[in-house]
C-alpha cells in the first residue's frame, strides 16, 4: 500500500504531473480540449504546486508507492462559501487518485488523513466542492458522512460548471 505523507517542495513537479493527469482523466470527456488546457495551465504547473506546498494556509498530502505518486489531497483554510456556517472550516480542495489505483484504498487513506489533519487543526467542519455529474465521487463523499450544503460555480477554462458543496461536521459547535 502507498504511504501517505505531507508533500515536500521536491514533489512539486511530480504533483503537477499527477494533478493534470488525474484531472484530465476524470473530466476530459465532458470538456473541450481548449478548456482543459486552460484549466490545467492555470492550476497545475510545477510553480503553482510549489507555492501551494509551501502555503501555510494549505496542506498537501500525497500517496506514494515505490517512488511514484499515486494520489493526493489538498486542504486549505480560509473563507468558505456562504452555505458553510462553521467557525473554523477546512476545505478539501482536491482529492485525486491515479486511475490504476482506484478501488485499492488510496482515496480512503487520503480522506482519513485529510480529516485527521483538519481535526488536528481544530476545524469544526470540513467541506468540498464536487462536480454535479461526478456520481462516483459524490457516492464516495456520502460514505464519509458528507451531505449536500449548497452549490457554487467551478470554472473549467471558460466553462462555468456547477459544483455541489458537501460538508461534514467534525465536532460539536
Amino acid at each position: 500500500m502507498p504511504v501517505i505523507r505531507r508533500a515536500e517542495p521536491s514533489d512539486a513537479l511530480r504533483l503537477a504531473e499527477l494533478a493534470e493527469l488525474t484531472f484530465r482523466h476524470t473530466f476530459e470527456a465532458a470538456n473541450t480540449p481548449e478548456d482543459l488546457r486552460l484549466h490545467c495551465a492555470t492550476h497545475y504547473s510545477e510553480a503553482i504546486q510549489a507555492r501551494e506546498i509551501s502555503d501555510p494556509q494549505m496542506a498537501t498530502l500525497v500517496g506514494e508507492h515505490d517512488g511514484q505518486l499515486v494520489g493526493f489531497a489538498q486542504l486549505r483554510w480560509g473563507r468558505p462559501p456562504h452555505c458553510i456556517k462553521a467557525e473554523r472550516p477546512a476545505e478539501i480542495q482536491r482529492l485525486y487518485v491515479r486511475e490504476a489505483w482506484h478501488g485499492k484504498g488510496v482515496a480512503q487513506d487520503l480522506m482519513s488523513a485529510s480529516i485527521a489533519l483538519a481535526q488536528a487543526s481544530h476545524a469544526d467542519e470540513v467541506w468540498l466542492g464536487v462536480w454535479e455529474h461526478n456520481s462516483r465521487a459524490i457516492a464516495f463523499y456520502r460514505k464519509w458522512g458528507f451531505a449536500e450544503a449548497g452549490e457554487h460555480v467551478f470554472p473549467v477554462g471558460t466553462d462555468p460548471q456547477r459544483d455541489i458543496i458537501m460538508s461534514r461536521v467534525l465536532g460539536a459547535r
